[in-house]
């Protein structure tokens, strides 16, 4: 039968009260009394029930967090420090993998209000699924513009993009495209694509651009890809918003018998851990994915202590520019 705080109460022979107190870090409690109570607890195998912790402490210290997927290297990296920093400041993590659909994103919403989180770090595309200022929510948006009143994390992405166009022009490029993720979406992310018109119309070049509809579909990913050498064949740049596209174009690149970075130039965008091991070699954008998640969750605590007033709505973290073999 499993034990209750019944049974840790009398193998320590203290009162149920002070068992409770040990467990909630309330009241003082001498170094001897906390060491048997522990010991009891260990004994017993006993578990304390969290739900009524939070019950009693008000505060399930549970932070859900909404993302497109996992499995994209930005979002895995980003997933790794958040749930870090959530651990090391002792809340839990509920995470969840939209894949952008917004009937998904609804359903996770309302599985996070029902399990009483403390906050929620949201890095979706959709807006207005929930009016976040009405539910007085702990709420932190990434790269992802939610409503008037969620403060918002993310990197300098204006920035980011005028590096790398830049450095493609810098480097003789005449035929710079730009390969994104579908426009009407309203995100900080869309700053690169203005950096990239701007850099090139300062500069007398025509601004092309494709668009992925599914940008963390592979296939799709291929077709835009093969759309952009039939079509563009004069291609000599490509500035892609993520490095999973920019690895993509380099592949289909060498299938088409072109050299990068002899006849293409490329640069991607994120710089995580994971595309630098697997493609060494590209010249990229990297995001602090560490100081985002740390951000994000600051702004997050500071809420979830009541202070909703007085934010920072908006936090742009600075960039760099790897350099490596492909520009």
């Amino acid at each position: 039968m499993k034990a209750k705080i019944g049974d840790v109460a009398n193998l320590a022979k203290v009162s149920r009260t002070t068992v409770s107190r040990v467990l909630n870090n309330r009241g003082y409690i001498s170094n001897r009394t906390r060491e048997k109570v522990q010991k009891a607890m260990n004994d017993l195998n006993y578990f304390p029930n969290d739900v009524a912790r939070s019950l009693f402490n008000k505060r399930s210290n549970l932070i859900g967090i909404i993302l497109p997927t996992t499995s994209n290297p930005f979002f895995g990296e980003l997933t790794f420090h958040l749930e870090n920093i959530c651990d090391s400041r002792g809340y839990k993590v509920l995470l969840c993998n939209s894949l952008n659909q917004i009937d998904k994103e609804e359903k996770y919403l309302e599985m996070l209000l029902r399990n009483q989180v403390d906050g929620i770090i949201v890095g979706t595309h959709n807006r207005g699924i929930l009016d976040y200022h009405k539910q007085n929510l702990a709420i932190v948006a990434i790269d992802r513009y939610l409503s008037e009143t969620v403060p918002i994390v993310s990197s300098d992405n204006y920035k980011g993009g005028t590096i790398a166009v830049d450095l493609l022009i810098s480097e003789g490029c005449e035929h710079v495209v730009l390969i994104d993720g579908v426009g009407e979406l309203e995100t900080p992310a869309r700053l690169r694509r203005k950096a990239y018109i701007d850099v090139m119309l300062k500069n007398g070049k025509k601004p092309i651009i494709y668009e992925i509809p599914e940008m963390f579909n592979r296939q799709s990913q291929q077709d835009v890809i093969s759309t952009i050498f039939q079509e563009y064949p004069e291609v000599d740049g490509v500035f892609a918003t993520n490095d999973l596209v920019a690895a993509s174009f380099i592949t289909e690149a060498k299938k088409q018998g072109k050299e990068v970075p002899g006849e293409i130039k490329v640069v991607g965008y994120d710089g995580t851990e994971t595309a630098q091991t697997l493609f060494p070699g590209l010249t990229t954008i990297q995001q602090p994915i560490n100081l985002i998640a740390k951000k994000a969750i600051d702004v997050l605590c500071k809420q979830m202590d009541g202070e909703f007033n007085n934010l920072q709505l908006e936090t742009r973290l600075p960039i760099k520019l790897l350099r490596g073999t492909t520009t």
